[in-house]
C-alpha cells in the first residue's frame, strides 16, 4: 500500500457525542419525532442532509431546515478542545508520512469544519489531499471520493486502502475496487465491518497492514 484514504469522524477523531447532541437538538428544535442517541449515531458517516432524511421520513424542505439548523447548533456546540483524537492516531499518521505514504482524507463532513479540525489537531501537514461530500456528486457509500483521490494522487487501485469505522466507508472502498480496513472503536457496528479486508481495534495496527 502506498496511498491511505482515511475517514475522519469515528476513525481519526471522537466526534460522536458532539454530533449526536447536535442532532438531538436539531430534532427537538424542529419538533420532529424523537430518535435515540444510538439511532442518531448510526447515521454518522452520511452527508448531513441525507443523515436526517434517512433517520426520519421527511420532505425536502424539512431536510433543508435540518441541515441549516444543525450547522448553526454545531457552531455553538463545537467548543475548543471538545473533539479529541483517538489513541495513537497522530503518532501513526506521522509514521506513515515518514514512510513516504500518501495520506488522504475522505469525509462526509464539510470543508468548513473538517479543514479546521485537521489544522487544530496538527495533522494538516501530513495530509496530501482532502475530499469532502461537497467535492463529489455522490458521497459515501458511492466510490466517487476514492476515485477523486486516485486521480489527484495518481495512485494505482491495488496500492490504495480505505480506512473507516462504518459500513459506508467499507462499501465506498469496495465499490471503488480498493482494499478496505475497518476500525472497531468508532461509530459503526463491528459485525458490519467484517466485510472489510482488514479489521483493527487500534489505529496503530494500520502500520502492520501498510
Amino acid at each position: 500500500m502506498n496511498t491511505v484514504i482515511l475517514d475522519f469522524d469515528g476513525t481519526i477523531a471522537d466526534t460522536r457525542s458532539l454530533i449526536v447532541k447536535t442532532m438531538q437538538q436539531t430534532i427537538a428544535t424542529l419538533g420532529l419525532p424523537e430518535r435515540t442517541d444510538d439511532q442518531c449515531a448510526e447515521m454518522i458517516g452520511l452527508p448531513l442532509r441525507q443523515s436526517f432524511a434517512d433517520l426520519i421520513p421527511m420532505d425536502d424542505e424539512t431536510a433543508d431546515k435540518c441541515d441549516t439548523t444543525y450547522r448553526e447548533l454545531f457552531h455553538i456546540n463545537n467548543k475548543p478542545g471538545i473533539v479529541k483524537l483517538f489513541p495513537m492516531v497522530s503518532e501513526t499518521i506521522q509514521e506513515m508520512y515518514a514512510m513516504g505514504l500518501v495520506i488522504a482524507i475522505a469525509s462526509s463532513r464539510g470543508h468548513d469544519t473538517l479543514d479546521t479540525f485537521l489544522h487544530e489537531m496538527g495533522l494538516s501537514r501530513y495530509i496530501s489531499y482532502i475530499v469532502s461530500a461537497q467535492d463529489v456528486e455522490c458521497a459515501k457509500p458511492a466510490p466517487d471520493m476514492v476515485y477523486k483521490v486516485i486521480e489527484h494522487c495518481d495512485a494505482a487501485k491495488n496500492n490504495v486502502i480505505v480506512v473507516g469505522d462504518t459500513i459506508f466507508d467499507i462499501d465506498m472502498g469496495k465499490n471503488a475496487g480498493v482494499k478496505t480496513c475497518g476500525v472497531t472503536y468508532g461509530n459503526g457496528k463491528e459485525e458490519e465491518l467484517q466485510s472489510a479486508d482488514y479489521v483493527i481495534d487500534n489505529f496503530s495496527k494500520l502500520l502492520d497492514i501498510v
